[in-house]
C-alpha cells in the first residue's frame, strides 16, 4: 500500500509541471496590428483600440506589421507616447518601409526587425505645400527623434536618429553628406543597432521568436474606421465639402426636397461622421455647424444678411475646427466655396427658370420692348402736327396741341411763348418741335 502511494505521488509530481506548462502556453497571446497607411489621428484611434484590448485579454506581445510612408508629426508622437504607456512588449517588424513619421513610431518599439528590403529614415518635417517646415517645427521634431532612439531600451545611437530628420548631419557611410537625410536599408540598420534581426518573411519572425501560430489574435480595422480613414482623407474632404454646398444650394432653389438635398446632408454627414469616429473632431464642432446652418436658413425669413453672414462664418469655421490641420482644411473649405460659386453661377445661366427660389430671390425676366413692355406711351401719332407755346421752350417747356397740354423740348433754339411749332421727333416720354417757318 505504502509502495503504491508513493508511485502516485511521483506520478503526480511528473505531470504538474507538464499540465503547468500547458497552461502557460495557452495562456500566451500574441496580438499582430497591421500599419500599412499615412500615420494621422484615424491610426491613432485605430492603435488606441486594438491596445486597449490587447490589455484586457492580457496579450504579452503586440506585433506591429509596418509599411507606412509616413504622415503628421503630431499624430506619430501621440502614437509614440502610446507605445511607451503600453505595458506589453511591442515589436515593430518592417516589411517594407518605415520612412518619415513611421521612423519615428518604430523607434519608439520595444524591437525592431526587418525584412531584407526594408528601410527606415528619411524623417523631416514636410509641410503641406512640399516645403521643410519651419526652424521651431524642425527643432522640436528633431528632439524628439533623438529622444526616441534615446528611450528605447536597446539606448540606440542618437546620432542616426537625428540624422533621419536633420540633413546637417553628416553621414556620407550611408548616403547622408550634408544636405541629405538619412534612410537606412536593413543591413544597414542593424550595423547601427536601429535592427535587432532580419527576416525573409513574418513566418520566420515568428519561429525566431518562438511564437505559435495558435496564439496570435490578429487585429484590423472595422468598417467604421475605414470609412473614417478614408472620409479624412485630404482628397476627399473637399470633394464632400463641394458635393455637400452644391446640393444644398440646389435644394434651397428647388420645390421640395429631392436628390440634391439628400445627397448634400448625407455628404455633410459623412464629412462630421468621419472626422468624429477618426478624432479629428468633438461634437463642439457639429454643435458650431448646426447653429450656422440654423443662422444661414434663418436668413430667408429676416432680411438685414447680418444672421446670413454670420452663419456662413460659423460654418466655415466648424469645418476648420474638425480637421487635424487648420491650414489644409481651409484650402479645402476654399476649394469648395469656390465650386459652389461656379455651380451657382451655371445654375443661374441655364436652369434658372426651372428653379423656384432663384426666381424669387433674382430678377431672372427682362421687361424689354420684344415681351411688350413699354416704360411710357409712345405718342408717335403726334409727329408733323402743328401747336402753340403756352410757355418759353428754354429749351423744355409747355405745348398746347390740338387742346391738349404737352410737355416738350425745343430743338435746341430758345422758342418764344406763343410761337407756332411742330412736331419733330417722339422718342418714348420725350417729344421734340420745332419753330415753324412763317
Amino acid at each position: 500500500m505504502k509502495k503504491w502511494m508513493n508511485w502516485l505521488i511521483l506520478t503526480v509530481l511528473l505531470f504538474v509541471p507538464l499540465f503547468g506548462a500547458t497552461a502557460s502556453a495557452k495562456e500566451a497571446i500574441v496580438y499582430e496590428v497591421p500599419l500599412n497607411q499615412n500615420v494621422e489621428k484615424g491610426l491613432y484611434a485605430f492603435l488606441q483600440r486594438s491596445f486597449e484590448e490587447a490589455e484586457k485579454a492580457g496579450a504579452d506581445r503586440i506585433i506591429i506589421r509596418m509599411d507606412t510612408p509616413g504622415g503628421f508629426t503630431d499624430s506619430a508622437e501621440k502614437i509614440g507616447q502610446l507605445f511607451r504607456q503600453t505595458e506589453q512588449e511591442i515589436i515593430v517588424f518592417i516589411e517594407d518601409n518605415a520612412i518619415s513619421a513611421g521612423a519615428f513610431i518604430a523607434l519608439n518599439a520595444d524591437a525592431i526587425y526587418m525584412t531584407p528590403q526594408g528601410k527606415i529614415g528619411a524623417a523631416q518635417v514636410i509641410q503641406g505645400d512640399g516645403n521643410a517646415a519651419g526652424d521651431k517645427a524642425e527643432s522640436a521634431w528633431n528632439a524628439a527623434m533623438i529622444n526616441a532612439a534615446k528611450s528605447s531600451k536597446h539606448k540606440r545611437n542618437p546620432i542616426y536618429a537625428e540624422a533621419m530628420s536633420n540633413p546637417e548631419i553628416d553621414l556620407p557611410k550611408y548616403r547622408a553628406p550634408v544636405g541629405k537625410l538619412l534612410t537606412l536599408t536593413a543591413e544597414e540598420a542593424k550595423e547601427v543597432g536601429y535592427a535587432e534581426g532580419i527576416f525573409n518573411n513574418y513566418e520566420a519572425l515568428l519561429n525566431h521568436l518562438n511564437i505559435e501560430a495558435s496564439s496570435i489574435i490578429q487585429i484590423d480595422p472595422t468598417f467604421t474606421e475605414k470609412l473614417a480613414r478614408f472620409i479624412t482623407d485630404p482628397i476627399i474632404v473637399p470633394i464632400l465639402l463641394s458635393i455637400a454646398g452644391l446640393g444644398l444650394v440646389v435644394e434651397l432653389y428647388s420645390p421640395g426636397f429631392g436628390v440634391a438635398g439628400t445627397m448634400g446632408l448625407a455628404s455633410i454627414a459623412l464629412f462630421f461622421f468621419g472626422h468624429l469616429v477618426a478624432g479629428l473632431a468633438g461634437y463642439e464642432t457639429l454643435l458650431i455647424f448646426l447653429l450656422g446652418l440654423g443662422l444661414v436658413i434663418a436668413e430667408l425669413f429676416v432680411a438685414g444678411g447680418i444672421l446670413g453672414v454670420s452663419g456662413a462664418i460659423l460654418i466655415g469655421l466648424s469645418i476648420i475646427m474638425a480637421g487635424q490641420d487648420p491650414m489644409q482644411m481651409t484650402i479645402a473649405v476654399l476649394i469648395a466655396l469656390i465650386v459652389i460659386i461656379l455651380g451657382v453661377i451655371i445654375l443661374m445661366k441655364f436652369f434658372g427658370k426651372r428653379l423656384h427660389l432663384l426666381n424669387k430671390m433674382v430678377l431672372m425676366d427682362s421687361t424689354s420692348t420684344d415681351q411688350g413692355y413699354v416704360s411710357n406711351e409712345n405718342r408717335t401719332e403726334l409727329i408733323d402736327q402743328v401747336g402753340k407755346t403756352l410757355t418759353p421752350l428754354r429749351p423744355a417747356g409747355v405745348v398746347s396741341l390740338n387742346g391738349e397740354r404737352l410737355d416738350v423740348v425745343s430743338d435746341g433754339s430758345y422758342i418764344d411763348k406763343g410761337v407756332e411749332v411742330k412736331v419733330i421727333e417722339v422718342e418714348g416720354s420725350k417729344i421734340v418741335v420745332a419753330e415753324t417757318a412763317e
